[in-house]
């Protein structure tokens, strides 16, 4: 078996769906099985799936256990010599699981390859994620893409031949079953985000090379499977102190102390422009909230139990 196609679903039917029909629409000339792991979806995601595809290989959990443990379920299961994993709001283009799979063949020192993830629009998206670390905390990540492309690629830069990288984003990334079993497989510790960064963080200390293969494009409707409110907020902080933690325990307290400060500097900000804008602007008025709902659940400790 080539390729074992992992996606992980989570009370989005309509979305996985249509993932489900661009994978046997557009991969043509490779083997490949596919996993749908459900994590206790009530949206009836289980029955439309095994109805429309009923040689799909399905995983049902009684409770959700996020993206890390539930992709482990399949991987220790997996028949492929690669794994593609997938976010259920993605949709593949022609050919491009094959650009991706021919690519890992000829470069057998990739652990890890992702393409380029787009908008609905056809627009870029960030496909590349790079490690924390101190500079990247205490400036703006945007702002260092834009001084230093180099060392931080983005979408404000067209490739043409593929570039190696930090981390993929996870949406859309293929990995090599060697480098799982050298390196291991996800960090459960991590629910959801930054799983894929502390991966590929293994597997470049382990020696393996992460790339993006730019002509290699997926469409992606960027949020849609995690959302933007306090939740998702408070996973994506939780892990990153998890991710800091783990690697950089000396300096841990001075990371979660910039993190915080950011915090408190994004609150006053968001006063600011809810002040100046009368208190009419939603957008900043969103924002505010969940910058105050991070404030109390920073004040209570940052605890860790997880809500799916």
């Amino acid at each position: 078996m080539d390729i074992s196609i992992i996606v992980v679903s989570f009370n989005t039917k309509g979305l996985l769906l249509d993932c489900l029909a661009s994978i046997f629409k557009t991969i043509k000339g490779i083997s490949f099985e596919v996993w749908v792991v459900d994590n206790n979806s009530t949206d009836g995601t289980v029955e439309a799936t095994r109805e429309k595809y009923p040689t799909i290989k399905i995983v049902e959990n009684t409770e959700n256990l996020g993206f890390a443990a539930a992709n482990n379920q399949a991987f220790r299961q997996m028949n492929g010599n690669y794994a593609l994993l997938l976010n259920t709001d993605t949709v593949l283009t022609n050919g491009v699981v094959k650009e991706l799979f021919d690519f890992m063949e000829a470069n057998p020192e990739a652990g890890m390859a992702c393409g380029q993830l787009l908008n609905l629009d056809g627009s870029s998206q960030n496909s590349i994620a790079n490690f924390p670390t101190t500079l990247t905390l205490l400036s703006n990540e945007t702002l260092l893409r834009i001084l230093l492309p180099k060392k931080f690629p983005s979408k404000r830069r067209k490739y043409l031949s593929p570039l190696k990288i930090d981390s993929c984003i996870g949406a859309c990334l293929m990995a090599r079953k060697k480098a799982m079993d050298d390196i291991g497989f996800f960090d459960e510790r991590y629910f959801f985000f930054f799983e894929e960064t502390d991966w590929a963080y293994r597997m470049k200390r382990g020696g393996w090379a992460i790339y993006l293969v730019p002509t290699a494009k997926i469409f992606h409707a960027q949020g849609k499977t995690v959302g933007s409110n306090v939740h998702a907020r408070i996973m994506f902080y939780r892990s990153r102190y998890l991710f800091f933690k783990k690697w950089h325990p000396h300096s841990y307290p001075l990371f979660h102390s910039v993190i915080f400060l950011r915090l408190l500097a994004n609150i006053i900000l968001s006063l600011m422009g809810l002040l100046f804008t009368g208190g009419f602007k939603n957008s900043i008025r969103k924002k505010f909230i969940v910058y105050i709902q991070l404030l109390i659940w920073h004040l209570h400790g940052c605890p860790e139990k997880n809500k799916g």
